[in-house]
């Protein structure tokens, strides 16, 4: 395949990052997925990348150990409770502590990175402005100064070889649009794992705000979540 249609995709393991696998490959991509061990504390959502990369037919899936503990400053890579239970009103205000300093910009470097390696001018990843719990890492304006900055940093790019493009396919939709647009792709999203805090055997809390994101884009789906998990919302 022409390396023009290659593409690195940021692969967590969770819903957003499964859709946004399946719209590159839907799009003509041949897809080169990229997961993290970051320190969080929800590893468990590497095995579901291994099984949504495979499910989707990447080309490679790769993951890269980093240790975002050293910093700390999150409830994923500290020791702090992940919030639970909390209302559209309440995930609607401020930046939750699940928020990762840096995260995106951090694993965006090393896609940069592999792509210069495969000779690959697309990026795609799964962040979304709209249920998106107030990241600052998931905004249109921050992707497109990352991308700015990403075509100056690179000796293909400087060399005029490559013109890099970070895909944002889910920017403005709602998880229920994701998950009908995921659906509409065959992504079994069985295969998937959302929670930030799930039980040492992979079981999802229900309660933490990824969980009741997912739940509550399957409920306006007029569909059941296929997870199982520990508590349901009431």
């Amino acid at each position: 395949m022409d390396a023009n249609k290659r593409a690195v995709v940021l692969l967590s393991g969770g819903l957003d990052s499964a859709t946004v696998l399946a719209i590159a490959r839907a799009e003509g991509y041949e897809t080169y997925a990229l997961s993290f061990r970051y320190g969080q504390r929800h590893v468990c959502e590497l095995l579901a990348a291994e099984r949504v990369a495979a499910a989707l037919g990447a080309a490679q899936h790769r993951t890269a150990a980093i240790d975002l503990r050293v910093f700390g400053g999150s409830a994923l890579t500290g020791d702090i409770d992940v919030p639970k239970g909390r209302d559209a009103e309440e995930m609607s205000h401020g930046i939750p502590i699940t928020y990762v300093p840096a995260r995106n910009t951090i694993f965006l470097s090393f896609a940069l990175a592999w792509a210069e390696v495969l000779g690959a001018e697309d990026i795609f990843i799964g962040v979304n402005a709209l249920d998106y719990s107030g990241y600052p890492d998931c905004r249109p304006e921050f992707i497109a100064a990352y991308a700015h900055m990403a075509n100056l940093a690179t000796k293909a790019g400087v060399e005029g070889r490559q013109k890099l493009k970070i895909h944002t396919p889910l920017i403005a939709m709602t998880k229920a649009q994701i998950i009908a647009r995921g659906l509409e792709l065959g992504v079994d999203y069985s295969l998937t794992s959302s929670c930030y805090d799930p039980s040492p055997e992979g079981q999802p809390c229900g309660q933490c705000d990824s969980c009741l994101l997912r739940q509550k884009g399957f409920r306006e789906n007029g569909l059941a979540d296929p997870l199982q998990y520990r508590q349901q919302q009431s």
